[in-house]
């Protein structure tokens, strides 16, 4: 069963049956009212005989049965006994005995009592007089209460039939306007394939519980949708850049064995081979580095990064180990250490910067690097400056991509995968990179990190 027909009638199977409760009530305080009611004219009627039979002794019997007749109103199939001290009946020209003696000796003990006798009934009062004791028992079937009780039970099944139908139509249509979001949802998610895992669903203005379940199912399409591109990007990366290398090997060695050669021929295609297979470990190196990028920021949980200090530890570790001077320029520092953080992981960040200082040195022939750090009202500002050889114009639109290296043109070999990495991460950390270079004239990388 659907969600929407579930929920509609379970709302109708409430609201009915809190109707039905409603109707019942209402049907059975009506009718005790109406039977506290007969029993209260029942009284009256008995207290009205005693006054007429008994207190009116100048009167005889046939102008009180006059009386009585002409100005109390007879009740359905009503019974009205006097009952003297022998339990007789008395004054009334209907002098059968009706009740018996129990019942009347109850009255006697009792005072005043009320029953039902099946459908009718019964009032009975003891009444002291100067003629006697005497009991007065009137009974009859209040058969207007009986017509008007069935008239009301049809008429409650009518209404309750009708608002049954009225509900269980307004419950399926609540149920459906309710769901229409996750209507929406489903037909969204039924358009998600392999070729557009960029595909997103509508979150819609509300925070609901269906809004929150798209959103989560934005955040999981995103990190499947990286996966994908991991996958992807790795695969035509590697048989992309890893076919050159292999080809050219195979065609050194076939050159080499195809005929006996001087022992000097053999040195130079091994040597050949072996700068190939150097090549190839490292685009391999290159490759698995930037999968193993990916995989990290998908997984990794970010925490605060204090930029400064890292570009202290930067320095230190390449004097120590690859004697390369980076010269750091700080303006105006707050002193608030948020203003000088970002949320990254720290691993990847100096995988970035690391990139940027390695390409900055090996162009420059390890020249020192000048690297000036800003806050500013929109952010930090981080600019790396070195005295290298420049980067043409035509080539700067070329600089991020991956494999792309300018090396061919000057006497430094690169595998072409820093600048790109440094680019991605950068970019995953809402980071932005520029260059601005001439011919000759060094470059200057810019990283900026927007205020969080």
């Amino acid at each position: 069963m659907k969600i929407k027909d579930r929920l509609a009638l379970y709302f109708t199977l409430i609201s009915t049956l809190t109707l039905l409760a409603v109707l019942c009530a209402v049907y059975f305080m009506f009718a005790r009212f109406m039977e506290i009611d007969f029993f209260s004219r029942l009284k009256d009627r008995t207290m009205v005989t005693a006054k007429l039979y008994l207190e009116a002794d100048e009167i005889s019997s046939d102008s009180l049965k006059k009386v009585r007749d002409q100005y109390l109103e007879t009740l359905n199939s009503e019974v009205i006994r006097i009952y003297n001290s022998k339990n007789s009946a008395t004054f009334i020209g209907d002098e059968q005995q009706y009740w018996d003696n129990e019942t009347i000796n109850k009255v006697r003990k009792q005072k005043k009592i009320q029953f039902k006798d099946g459908r009718r009934q019964v009032v009975g009062i003891f009444y002291k007089d100067n003629q006697g004791d005497f009991v007065i028992l009137a009974s009859a079937i209040d058969r207007s209460t009986y017509y008007r009780l069935d008239k009301l039970k049809k008429i409650m099944i009518i209404i309750f039939v009708v608002i049954f139908a009225g509900l269980l139509l307004s419950g399926r249509w609540i149920a459906k306007r309710i769901l229409k979001p996750l209507d929406r949802f489903i037909g969204e998610v039924k358009q998600i394939k392999s070729n557009n895992l960029h595909f997103r669903v509508q979150e819609g203005p509300d925070k609901n519980e269906i809004s929150l379940l798209a959103q989560n199912f934005n955040n999981l399409m995103e990190h499947l949708e990286q996966a994908f591109v991991l996958q992807k990007t790795f695969v035509a990366n590697a048989s992309h850049e890893l076919r050159t290398p292999v080809t050219r090997m195979s065609i050194a060695a076939e050159i080499a064995l195809s005929q006996d050669r001087e022992k000097e021929d053999y040195r130079n295609a091994l040597a050949s081979v072996l700068e190939d297979a150097g090549k190839m470990e490292q685009t391999i190196s290159s490759l698995m580095s930037l999968a193993q990028a990916d995989l990290e920021f998908a997984s990794a949980a970010l925490s605060p990064v204090r930029i400064d200090e890292m570009l202290w530890a930067l320095q230190s570790e390449w004097k120590e180990k690859e004697n390369c001077e980076l010269i750091i320029t700080t303006n105006d520092l707050p002193e608030d250490e948020a203003a000088l953080s970002i949320q990254a992981n720290p691993v990847l960040l100096q995988i970035a910067f690391n990139n940027i200082l390695s390409n900055a040195f090996k162009f420059s022939d390890r020249q020192p690097v000048h690297c000036t750090l800003k806050i500013t009202e929109d952010g930090m500002a981080l600019s790396f400056t070195d005295r290298g050889c420049g980067i043409a114009a035509q080539e700067l639109q070329e600089l991020f991509k991956p494999f792309y290296s300018s090396a061919a043109q000057h006497q430094h070999k690169g595998s072409g995968m820093g600048l790109y990495m440094a680019h991605k991460i950068i970019t995953l950390y809402k980071g932005t990179i520029r260059v601005n270079s001439e011919p000759g004239q060094g470059a200057t990388f810019t990283v900026i990190f927007p205020k969080h």
